[in-house]
């Protein structure tokens, strides 16, 4: 018997807590999603490491997620630009590596004079390319999370702890860095697949749109033209 269709979720090799909202959470969606781990992927490797290293691991994966149903690929690090053109030749589905996919989407949805910011796990690392990679421009205004910070430290410590309350604080304030810096931003993609827990507080703090891992799989679904059917499974 075939099985119903889902979206295949190709996550890091990680341990640390995943709330509600986060990607890694089975919890988040209302749609069918499946995760495969690709194992050795931590969260260093793919953030500050040779990310051309971990393509051949991440097709396999994603070929075997296709074999067994996916409809879509997704994976669960917004780091994972580089990979994006060579992962999506590799499969016959669409594939998505990243929430950064959506500032060159959104971009024309903005009034004259707008942008679209992010918010991101680490700017130190977060470099022209990986914008590029997604059709971003270069110089979109980017406010990382601090590397000292709760939620970098339970993420590239891969901790079995994480405090939500000082994570949402963190990025509440990142998030208010970033309009200070750059007014002229009218919407928020969080680049970290570990953010959209936070990001309705976020929106309702800025007054603004903010987008994430959650909107991007959920426009993979919607895609796909199965959410449409009254009778696929959810």
């Amino acid at each position: 018997m075939k099985a119903a269709p889902f979206i295949g979720l190709l996550r890091l090799d990680t341990h640390f807590p995943r709330p509600v909202g986060d990607i890694g959470n089975a919890n988040s969606f209302d749609f069918p999603v499946r995760t495969v781990v690709v194992r050795g992927a931590t969260a260093r490797a793919a953030v500050q490491g040779d990310t051309a290293a971990l393509l051949a691991p991440f097709v396999r994966a994603a070929r075997r997620q296709v074999d067994a149903g996916a409809v879509a690929i997704a994976t669960s690090c917004g780091f994972l630009t580089p990979l994006q053109r060579s992962l999506a030749q590799a499969v016959p589905v669409p594939v998505a590596t990243s929430a950064l996919l959506q500032v060159a989407w959104l971009a024309p949805m903005l009034a004259s004079g707008r942008r679209v910011g992010v918010l991101t796990i680490d700017a130190g690392s977060l470099r022209a390319s990986h914008l590029e990679a997604v059709g971003a421009p270069a110089d979109t205004p980017t406010v990382g999370l601090p590397r000292s910070g709760a939620l970098a430290s339970a993420i590239f410590g891969d901790r079995d702890r994480l405090d939500r309350a000082r994570a949402q604080d963190e990025v509440l304030a990142a998030g208010r860095r970033l309009v200070s810096r750059h007014p002229e931003v009218g919407a928020i993609v969080l680049e970290c697949t570990n953010l959209p827990p936070y990001g309705r507080a976020l929106a309702q703090a800025l007054r603004l749109p903010v987008f994430d891992a959650s909107t991007l799989l959920g426009f993979l679904w919607m895609a796909t033209g199965l959410a449409r059917r009254p009778d696929t499974a959810r």
